[in-house]
């Protein structure tokens, strides 16, 4: 009989390799650079895509890219992850939380804070020749964004699973985007993932946590509501937008 950790594992891996063929998100020849922040979402994808790419007959180069916000990083753990999955690690210095939170005079720091962490990831992986950045980001994070487009801003509207950005000629991959966030924190905690340190002063208090509560009390009464909202994606195009009722 399999243990939990190999049921889970297995099931991680099936979905990325659904979420890789779907999407077309690894060609022969890649160089991507996985962003890597040392939470769990992260370290699942570095252990995900090492595991692949071991048995994976397309060729690919995996370097990791931590970035530190100027509040420091666990950096040993992250070193000694990489080596142990032989994956090559590049630390960028940055001062963004001090920029966002010191002398950025915004209503809601978070969108800002996320951009300049992307655009640092992709500096950094275009210095390292990378023409690909994997992110860590899952179906939660994916059905999240959904929601607070259609709550906050009255669109219909999430991140891809691929897109090009044809301003610094980089392509940005999400293969975790099947995998919900409950196998992931399942496969942290049998794994006993060292806890990352989050010094974000708005952690736990942002609009994304509540949509994230709210599919969570929403998958109480609905247990399959994230496979749903998933299909509504999938199958959403401006001709069935509106219904004749």
């Amino acid at each position: 009989m399999r243990s939990l950790e190999d049921r889970i594992r297995r099931s991680i891996q099936k979905k990325v390799g659904n979420a890789i063929g779907k999407f077309n998100l690894i060609e022969a020849g890649d160089v991507i650079g996985i962003g890597l922040s040392g939470g769990k979402d992260s370290v699942t994808l570095l252990k995900m895509l090492s595991a692949l790419q071991i048995h994976s007959p397309v060729p690919f180069t995996l370097k990791a890219i931590t970035i530190n916000m100027g509040w420091g990083v666990e950096e040993s753990f992250l070193v000694d992850l990489c080596k142990h999955h032989g994956v090559e690690f590049y630390l960028e210095n940055t001062q963004i939380g001090e920029i966002v939170f010191e002398h950025k005079n915004v209503k809601s720091p978070c969108s800002l804070c996320a951009n300049m962490r992307r655009g640092a990831v992709n500096n950094a992986a275009k210095k390292l020749g990378c023409n690909k950045v994997a992110l860590g980001h899952h179906l939660d994070d994916m059905l999240e964004t959904l929601l607070l487009g259609m709550f906050y801003e009255g669109r219909f509207h999430t991140f891809s699973p691929r897109v090009y950005l044809s301003r610094i000629d980089l392509t940005v991959i999400r293969p975790l985007i099947f995998v919900e966030e409950s196998e992931i924190v399942q496969l942290a905690e049998l794994l006993q993932y060292p806890k990352a340190r989050y010094d974000c002063p708005l952690n736990g208090f942002t609009k994304r946590q509540r949509m994230k509560e709210l599919i969570q009390e929403l998958s109480l009464e609905i247990p399959d509501i994230r496979r749903k909202l998933l299909s509504s994606v999938q199958n959403m195009s401006l001709d069935s937008a509106w219904s004749d009722m």
